[in-house]
């Protein structure tokens, strides 16, 4: 069961770029974005109060508030409008390397990094490169250009959300701060799209685009998060991270077939390099965690 967890996880994470972007293309991004999350944040919270879970207090609310903003109403708002303008495969790519912005933060703060994760970053950065290469015409147009911008924005506030975490880990149950942070960024998404007048009326979305809403809540947002919170109960955790890899090729793949994206060798080849590079930064990453929690524990004589 926890592999069969880990295989839906992988598959259906892939397919949500698609869904995404499906939807985008009829109806303006952040109001799904905001419909999306508001959906399921209500469908999280409405589950925590019937098991009568308790609520957040004191500065738990400023966890909460400030990663409603950086992973959901910043990074999943501005990454769902991105691919708008890119194609889902690309999106999936760039979605990626939150790794490499980690890395790279942690270099700025004068962190000493593992010579591995410094190598998984240079082999990275050579894949990024190489996919790029093949969309270098695609720069002089400038929603291209606008789409790479807010998909890698996007990334940058979820490896800053996830620092954040690192050092603020709250004792609070932190499946209900995630319905929590999706109702609230919702309300901000709500927020800009009203005051920039930059959504439609609700009887002017079309059917494709509330279908796409009602995937990406169900098999982004609930079916496949309980999934992946049972993999990760049940599985180790460098078996368990395997989803990130699998849902971006799943990505890339299903783009091509179903929106006839572009998927040559150098895309392919340079997917293989970058997934490879994040493949080491984050081996490297887990075996520094490893090595500190044995010294944590070891008893000073």
């Amino acid at each position: 069961m926890p592999i069969i967890a880990l295989c839906w996880v992988s598959f259906f994470w892939g397919t949500t770029w698609l869904a995404s972007k499906e939807g985008v293309k009829h109806m303006p991004a952040l109001q799904l974005a905001a419909i999306r999350q508001f959906i399921a944040g209500i469908l999280y919270i409405s589950f925590f109060l019937f098991k009568k879970a308790p609520w957040p207090k004191g500065k738990q609310w400023k966890t909460i508030l400030i990663l409603s903003i950086l992973n959901f109403a910043l990074s999943n708002g501005l990454s769902t409008w991105g691919v708008k303008y890119i194609s889902s495969g690309l999106g999936a790519i760039i979605g990626a390397i939150v790794p490499l912005w980690i890395v790279i933060i942690s270099l700025f703060r004068g962190e000493r990094l593992a010579r591995l994760a410094i190598l998984g970053l240079i082999v990275s950065f050579g894949g990024v490169c190489v996919i790029f290469y093949d969309h270098l015409h695609d720069f002089l147009e400038p929603d291209f250009r606008f789409g790479i911008i807010l998909s890698l924005i996007a990334t940058l506030t979820w490896a800053f959300g996830t620092l954040y975490i690192k050092k603020k880990a709250a004792s609070f149950n932190p499946y209900f701060s995630l319905g929590l942070q999706m109702f609230i960024s919702s309300i901000f998404l709500f927020a800009y799209t009203g005051a920039t007048g930059t959504s439609i009326s609700l009887d002017s979305i079309p059917a494709i685009s509330w279908g796409a809403i009602a995937y990406l809540v169900i098999f982004g947002s609930v079916l496949t998060f309980i999934a992946f919170i049972y993999a990760l109960q049940h599985l180790p955790a460098e078996i368990s991270s395997i989803y990130s890899y699998i849902n971006l090729i799943i990505a890339v793949i299903l783009g091509a077939i179903i929106f006839g994206e572009s998927l040559n060798a150098a895309i392919a080849i340079g997917a293989t390099v970058t997934l490879t590079g994040l493949y080491i930064v984050n081996y490297s990453m887990r075996k520094t965690r490893k090595q500190s929690s044995i010294l944590t524990k070891k008893p000073v004589n």
